[in-house]
């Protein structure tokens, strides 16, 4: 017979939840802290909407064999609300199909499969992240992909700026690709400004246990839970019936993340 073990997170101290920011605090460094982790849940919530709708629509594009035969990968971009992936051709500068995602991410909103050329947007994007990506190769920058794992990228445009997230995946079983992931931050030109990459957190998950929640530590790195982490969670829980993951931080913070509410809280490792 299976085991099952139920591993749960209790927070001692729960303060804050970042789905409710107009909730008043008296401490400026909390006020901070909430508006840090609106942000890095905001951001990991696009970044799964990128990651989500990649996935799908590559995985109808490989089964279509009209778009196959011509299959030159794909592109991921948000326009007017919407997440929109087109798939390349082997024509220069060509689409072959278009994906649109909006509300559902386990299936498009809109299927068009057509050859056309790409739009001036679709061209500037995807010659910026050309760019980005032969300055990280001249500049020899250490980018690992460990044995059994992919590499995923995800271009978003901020300000006048560009962000590069390259975005770790699994095709182990029981696997949660915490982790070596990187970010890339580029002017208008694709020049490299600064980067960062979080180490490996790979997380196991036991054979005939049914686990529910997983908690980790950023006790020598990042001192927040990340964009990446929470991007990597909301696509691979599902998979495996997880409902929330904890971050244990350097500061003597607990944060937890949960799935159903996709929200953060706060708590206290020592109370």
């Amino acid at each position: 017979m299976k085991r099952n073990l139920f591993i749960t997170t209790i927070c001692c101290l729960l303060l804050i939840t970042c789905k409710t920011p107009s909730r008043l605090y008296t401490s400026e460094s909390e006020k901070e802290l909430i508006r840090q982790l609106d942000s890095i849940l905001k951001e990991g919530n696009l970044l799964y909407k990128y990651e989500k709708s990649a996935w799908i629509a590559s995985d109808l594009a490989l089964k279509n064999p009209i778009i196959e035969a011509e299959y030159n990968g794909y592109f991921t971009y948000e326009e007017d609300g919407v997440i929109k992936v087109i798939i390349l051709g082997t024509a220069h500068q060509t689409s072959i199909a278009e994906y649109i995602f909006e509300n559902n991410f386990q299936i498009p909103k809109s299927v068009k499969i057509e050859k056309r050329e790409l739009s001036d947007r679709e061209k500037m994007l995807i010659y910026i992240r050309k760019k980005i990506l032969e300055n990280i190769q001249s500049n020899r920058y250490e980018i690992t992909v460990p044995e059994g794992y992919g590499l995923n990228l995800v271009l978003l445009p901020f300000e006048n700026k560009y962000k590069l997230y390259i975005i770790t995946g699994a095709t182990k079983p029981n696997v949660i690709p915490f982790g070596n992931d990187y970010i890339f931050i580029a002017d208008q030109n694709g020049n490299i400004e600064s980067w960062q990459k979080t180490p490996p957190r790979f997380r196991t998950l036991p054979e005939g246990m049914r686990v529910t929640e997983i908690t980790r530590t950023h006790l020598t790195d990042d001192p927040l839970i990340t964009a990446t982490d929470i991007c990597t969670f909301m696509l691979y829980a599902p998979l495996h019936g997880l409902e929330a993951f904890s971050v244990l931080c350097r500061t003597g913070l607990r944060l937890r993340y949960s799935l159903k509410e996709n929200t953060i809280t706060i708590g206290n490792i020592f109370r």
